[in-house]
């Protein structure tokens, strides 16, 4: 324990964070790692999970290890530590100070460190650490363990041989997305009893969700850029659309970017950096953008096609509004996202498949429900959330739900009659009686759903289509038709309800198009026009270039409203505030309260 850190985990926390409080459940975890009991924390991203391994790792004797998946997240993880005085370092194959940073964990000169799985679960990193005194291991991102989690890596697996060298060493496994099977499998994996489990919950309540059928994509995203301040993440589903979207974006005004795996690793660093230090930019990528962000003021994240699963789903929107201020997230999706999505199941261990399969299921209730998004996410994660959030498309604008499970029945039918051979187009024109030198030749005009469907109906038959493709029920061809799929004769039999959306309404054109519902955009850093306010923020920038971080590192911008707004004068007053701790102050307190006098 460092002579200056207090003994007692609130002191502690004044002391180093600058905080008066925890959040959430965070004091439950940080007293269970000081009494040596190993723990799985599922906590939403944004509660403070990172802080549940610092706080203890600054008060215990020791050095706690951080297995963390991505070089770029352990280096921003540990700017951050350094910013509140904590002593930390990675030992990665990027690191040109590795013999020193060795020198310094076996001095006992360390409170963190960080290191991917890959060197964590070889044979001489542990011979490393049998000459170092260890106080904790924390395993970030720990659904990576479990074959049953959305991002499993197999060198998590390797981690249990280091851990039970230690066995006087309590383990911390962290997480914000793991259902009830994969947080089972978690603790048996990582050796934590199954009574160690803290489960925080899942609400993003900060967070406003906003789902909307795919049409014209690019345009659809530059509205939501348009409306949205602040800097964001568009997710795209391959590199080369990564790639198109950035260049279709990119302005003057707001720059963006790419991220992918595909680019070169300097450009990959250097959009990324970029990124980070920005308070305005967008960054297009793909899920390799996932783990690898460490940046609190994302205002929004977009996505542009199906996520992989409704846990990818959660963990990417909660790379948004992580200060805990407001934000959105925006999806866009499409029929032909399930049909990619549905391929690319097939393909996997026949073991994995039926749990994928239902998340998959999952997914498909989150784009098409016209109730509560949030509750459909909560619900998934064994929560039983209110009926309605307040905070999602649904809940604030809800739509116009209506019953189509007659007119799936018809759809399917047209599909079976016309022998499973023909496409969306074709299927519509069958239905609506459009007679065509195609349908004559076919002799598919004298069939019974010829002209079945009446021209009021005729606008339901795309989002019947949509739904019927996210349910199951329609499959893709070799050719480019459609047949049915396994869910199909539950439709037909009548043993399933279909709802879909009426698309009619012109608020319901407007939102799919992304356009901002009015007086209801995210609020903005500084809502009153405070010009004390934007001069915190000048100063704020300089520091930070100066230092070479990103501004949020040297404060957020919810300590500046309060500087903004209480004025304290003194280094004392300052202190009081919340995200004011003695480091932070001693670096930069001078320097804003000589801007706040300015404008007394």
């Amino acid at each position: 324990m460092s002579s200056s850190t207090p003994a007692d985990p609130l002191a502690a926390l004044a002391d180093v964070f600058g905080f008066a409080a925890f959040r959430g459940r965070q004091e439950e975890v940080v007293r269970r790692v000081l009494s040596g009991q190993s723990t799985l924390a599922v906590m939403p991203t944004g509660a403070g999970k990172s802080l549940t391994y610092q706080l203890p790792a600054r008060m215990m004797p020791g050095t706690c290890v951080v297995v963390s998946p991505l070089i770029a997240l352990m280096h921003d993880q540990l700017r951050s530590a350094q910013a509140v005085g904590i002593r930390a370092a990675t030992l990665t194959s990027a690191d040109d100070d590795q013999a020193e940073t060795v020198r310094r964990l076996h001095a006992g000169e360390l409170d963190l460190l960080y290191v991917a799985p890959e060197r964590a679960s070889r044979s001489h990193f542990l011979r490393l650490l049998t000459q170092a005194q260890l106080c904790l291991f924390a395993i970030d991102e720990a659904h990576c363990v479990s074959e049953w989690g959305h991002d499993f890596r197999p060198d998590y697996r390797l981690l249990r041989p280091m851990l039970d060298a230690f066995p006087q060493v309590p383990r911390l496994a962290l997480t914000a997305t793991a259902d009830e099977h994969t947080r089972k499998d978690i603790v048996a994996q990582l050796g934590i009893a199954q009574d160690g489990m803290i489960v925080a919950g899942f609400d993003r309540p900060n967070i406003r969700y906003a789902v909307s059928a795919r049409s014209s994509l690019t345009s659809q995203v530059k509205a939501v850029l348009a409306a949205e301040p602040g800097a964001g993440i568009v997710y795209a589903p391959t590199r080369a659309a990564s790639e198109r979207l950035a260049q279709a974006l990119n302005s003057p005004a707001r720059q963006v970017r790419a991220y992918h795996a595909g680019l070169a690793p300097e450009v990959r660093a250097a959009n990324q950096s970029a990124f980070i230090g920005s308070a305005n930019m967008v960054i297009c990528a793909t899920v390799a953008f996932g783990m690898g962000i460490d940046k609190p003021d994302v205002r929004f994240v977009i996505h542009a096609g199906l996520p992989k699963s409704i846990e990818s789903y959660y963990q990417e929107t909660g790379r948004a509004g992580r200060d805990g201020e407001p934000s959105k997230a925006h999806l866009f999706w499409g029929g032909d996202d399930f049909i990619r999505a549905r391929q690319r199941l097939a393909e996997l261990d026949p073991a994995r498949q039926q749990g994928e399969n239902a998340r998959l299921a999952s997914l498909a209730a989150l784009v098409e429900t016209p109730q509560c998004r949030r509750a459909i996410l909560l619900r998934h994660f064994g929560e039983d959330p209110p009926a309605q959030c307040g905070n999602c498309d649904n809940c604030l604008d809800p739509p116009e739900a209506i019953d189509a499970s007659v007119l799936a029945q018809k759809y399917l039918s047209a599909v079976v009659r016309t022998r499973q051979q023909f496409g969306a187009g074709y299927v519509k024109a069958i239905l609506t009686g459009q007679s065509s030198d195609r349908s004559r030749d076919n002799g598919h005009e004298d069939l019974s759903v010829f002209g079945i469907v009446p021209a009021a109906e005729a606008t339901l038959l795309k989002p019947v289509q949509r739904a019927l493709l996210a349910h199951g029920a329609l499959l893709p061809t070799q050719h480019g038709g459609l047949m049915l799929g396994h869910e199909a004769q539950a439709f037909l039999k009548g043993e399933r309800r279909l709802d879909v959306l009426r698309p009619a309404a012109a608020k319901r054109r407007d939102r799919e198009h992304g356009a901002p519902t009015r007086g209801r955009r995210a609020a903005a850093s500084n809502p009153v026009a405070d010009p004390l306010f934007e001069a915190l923020r000048a100063l704020r920038r300089t520091l930070a270039q100066e230092a070479g971080v990103p501004a949020f590192v040297v404060f957020p911008d919810a300590v500046l409203r309060d500087l903004a707004g209480l004025r304290p004068d003194s280094a004392s007053s300052m202190l009081q505030l919340p995200g004011v701790g003695p480091r932070k102050l001693e670096q930069y307190g001078e320097a804003f309260l000589k801007v706040i006098r300015e404008h007394r």
